[in-house]
């Protein structure tokens, strides 16, 4: 048996709606003061503390600011995969993020990596951040379908700039599916964490070594099988740990 559930009445809602705003601004706070905390610390060049501290306020609020800032902290602390890792998690919220994209390139530089070569519609989905090929395509197929059904259901008259509104909605949504195709392709895409990681025959530790992969080295996961992931990286593809590759959308 179902246990019962009382109906909310409009003071419950409203109820619910302000605890929902107070608990997300209290969760803010929150961040904001880990993160004066990391930022503390990495001026002190305490960076351990710093990462702790960044990392704990990307779980109350993920920020590209605070993505930043951990990567500057785990570079200083060495560990070039974790570094890139967070500047491209950096991009993946905001793509035109220029100090993410000078990191990066920087990094690529000083320690001999390739960043992820993108298709074009990977390319064509960091024009607009994520979030924003979402409302766009929403909007795009409502206003198409609204032109559409809705005069027939309100018994409009049609007039031209019904069919009007309702190509351009639909041209719109066309040509944002490739940017969605983009997006979905790009969750692949992940950074090796480890220096010595191994690229291995097959996905065992006593498998063949393929090549030795560089902390901060960019591949694709194609599939994965136990505690390995199998990826496509420059050197080719093969199995690596699941705990020396990360994901940048971490979903």
């Amino acid at each position: 048996m179902k246990p019962f559930r009382a109906r909310p009445n409009a003071v419950a809602v409203v109820g619910i709606i302000l605890l929902s705003v107070f608990s997300n601004a209290t969760l803010a706070a929150d961040a904001d003061k880990v993160f004066e905390k990391g930022l503390a610390a990495a001026e002190a060049a305490e960076y351990g503390n710093a990462a702790e501290a960044f990392t704990a306020s990307l779980g109350d609020r993920p920020a590209e600011g605070t993505l930043l800032n951990l990567g500057l902290v785990e570079w200083h602390r060495g560990r070039v995969g974790e570094a890139v890792l967070s500047w491209q998690r950096a991009l993946w919220i905001d793509p035109h993020n220029r100090e993410a994209q000078n990191n990066l390139r920087f990094a690529g530089r000083a320690a001999d990596i390739d960043l992820p070569e993108l298709t074009w519609f990977e390319v064509a989905s960091t024009w607009l951040p994520v979030n924003d090929w979402v409302w766009i395509t929403g909007a795009s197929l409502w206003l198409a379908g609204c032109m559409v059904t809705l005069p027939g259901i309100l018994r409009w008259r049609r007039a031209g700039w019904h069919q009007t509104l309702a190509a351009f909605g639909l041209g719109v949504f066309l040509l944002s599916v490739p940017a969605h195709l983009g997006v979905i392709t790009r969750t692949n895409i992940g950074v090796v964490l480890e220096k010595g990681a191994l690229l291995r025959l097959t996905p065992t530790d006593q498998a063949e070594m393929i090549s030795p992969l560089a902390a901060g080295e960019s591949a694709r996961r194609l599939r994965e099988k136990g505690d390995y992931w199998f990826v496509n990286t420059r050197h080719g593809k093969g199995w690596i740990r699941k705990d020396q590759f990360a994901l940048v959308c971490s979903r």
